[in-house]
């Protein structure tokens, strides 16, 4: 059990808070947690307090060829294993991540920043893959046709491909690595997981999950690292297809290199998720849908309601939306009441500020401005309070880029029409919502907007696993989504069968009349 696991952090190298000396964070290869060999180390902060909480190594060029050696030795007995005995697998998996929330969340909110009731999202939304991936018996049954010819049947069945493998992002230290190997080793795949060097500890504290579900030893692994890491998943000819979320810059580099070298890649990139607002929307509801969104994991989410488009008389409403960012709370993320933690590094909170300062210099009107904001007790970490940048124009550098962070920059437009050309013009595709009770309004909007997930009075429509994340234009590149009937299409091949058995071949015998047993 996990909860055991918790009092030998050195065996598995997960930060405990207040832990005099920092623990280096382990590898975990062929069902082993071990110590890497590396002289190169990352220091991983706090972000509250940037105190040093783990050491995360970057991996030698051995022991990422071990971790693949191991998933491509258990793949010969793991592929062959039953699709009853993987189920189970899954439903020991769902039953302990379940069970130990409780103590992931409180990691993630140590190695990240983000509020304890944010992590435990966090975890419940990964967790929900898990469970869908417990239908694995329906997921993956293949298709049948008799008869196509005289006495010709074809049908169809899913294969697993081989070696996979993952590299998440910090925002989701669980919910990612959990839209990842679940799915891939369920289908019969083994995999190599490479987290976020910020962030680890959720990871591989759901390693120690899933040994203690049953995973055989190999079948999942794994490495730490940056760029060196990451050029070995694209390059190694074992592994077969490679899942990323995260950066723009990173996400066409990850897809090119592993396409070219014969991979299939999923990459989920960078977003700008524009929210319209009507005047005949439900107000209350509304304005706070605007705000969490907008605000909530400190605006660190692929997700985030970044930008907020008022359609002619909504843009009265723009004052008591700022009356109700002012009364969250910014504070860190495991104190009781915080409604938004701080952003994951120094670096990133400056450029969090330094996009702000551009769309002030460039004209837009700094109507919630918080750079400045200090939290008692908590002086050196990254906090950013909400901030709201309005009259915004399309051309200008806080519209074109990603800020990720707790910034709500907002723009006016006399018409649905207009909100709609301005978002089609966007290069992202991601997400995006609209606010209104016109039903043919919303319709409109749904068909007319181009980008893959529409929220109708949904602030952040990230859909359920029984559906798939289906980012569109620059947010994705790949032929198969995350989760959902893509992913399973994503890591299975299909093997198609036709068969012929002339009814004149047919062998009659005796009949017999007792009662089968076998």
């Amino acid at each position: 059990m996990l909860r055991t696991a918790l009092t030998k952090a050195q065996v598995i190298g997960v930060p405990v808070r207040f832990c005099s000396t920092a623990p280096t964070t382990k590898l975990f290869i062929n069902g082993k947690f071990v110590e890497s060999q590396t002289s190169e180390w990352i220091d991983l902060h706090n972000p509250a307090t940037n105190e040093v909480v783990t050491r995360v190594p970057k991996s030698t060029d051995q022991e990422m060829k071990r971790a693949v050696d191991a998933a491509s030795d258990a793949y010969k007995t793991w592929s062959q294993t039953s699709l009853l005995s993987r189920q189970q697998i899954m439903f020991n998996l769902q039953h302990l991540i379940k069970k130990n929330m409780k103590e992931l969340a409180e990691n993630i909110t140590l190695e990240q920043g983000k509020t304890i009731a944010d992590a435990e999202g966090d975890v419940m939304r990964g967790l929900q893959v898990v469970e869908h991936c417990c239908s694995i018996t329906s997921l993956g049954l293949g298709e049948t046709l008799g008869d196509i010819s005289k006495d010709m049947d074809t049908y169809t069945y899913r294969l697993p491909i081989g070696v996979c493998a993952g590299i998440t992002p910090f925002n989701f230290p669980a919910m990612i690595t959990l839209w990842m190997f679940p799915m891939a080793t369920v289908c019969g795949n083994t995999f190599v997981l490479k987290p976020s060097e910020r962030d680890p500890g959720a990871t591989m504290m759901l390693m120690k999950l899933a040994q203690d579900a049953g995973f055989p030893d190999g079948v999942v692994n794994v490495i730490h690292g940056q760029h060196d890491s990451v050029n070995f998943v694209c390059d190694h000819p074992a592994i077969r297809a490679i899942s990323f979320v995260g950066s723009d810059q990173a996400g066409r580099y990850i897809y090119n290199r592993g396409s070219q070298n014969g991979k299939r890649v999923q990459s989920n990139m960078g977003a700008k998720n524009h929210g319209v607002i009507l005047p005949d929307a439900n107000k209350e509801n509304t304005l706070n849908q605007l705000v969490g969104a907008a605000y909530g994991a400190a605006g660190q989410r692929c997700m985030a309601l970044s930008t907020a488009v008022f359609v002619g008389e909504a843009k009265e409403w723009i004052p008591e939306l700022i009356e109700k960012a002012k009364k969250l709370k910014v504070h860190a993320g495991h104190t009781v009441g915080a409604d938004l933690g701080p952003v994951i590094s120094p670096e990133a909170k400056d450029r969090i500020c330094s996009l702000v300062q551009s769309g002030v210099d460039e004209g837009a009107d700094l109507l919630l401005d918080g750079r400045d904001v200090t939290v008692e007790g908590y002086e050196k970490g990254n906090f950013v309070g909400p901030t709201l940048l309005h009259n915004v124009k399309p051309q200008m550098k806080c519209y074109k880029e990603e800020i990720f962070g707790p910034v709500l920059i907002s723009l006016e437009v006399d018409t649905v029409d207009e909100a709609i050309e301005l978002i089609n013009n966007n290069p992202y595709g991601n997400g995006t919502a609209v606010f209104t009770n016109n039903g043919a309004t919303a319709r409109k909007f749904v068909h007319d907007i181009d980008v893959g997930q529409i929220g109708v009075n949904v602030p952040i429509p990230v859909p359920l696993p029984m559906f798939s994340f289906t980012g569109t234009r620059g947010s994705f590149l790949g032929d198969a989504h995350f989760y959902g009937k893509q992913g399973l299409n994503f890591y299975t091949q299909v093997k198609t069968v036709t068969s012929q058995w002339k009814a004149e071949d047919a062998t009659i015998t005796k009949p017999t009349v007792a009662f089968p047993t076998l």
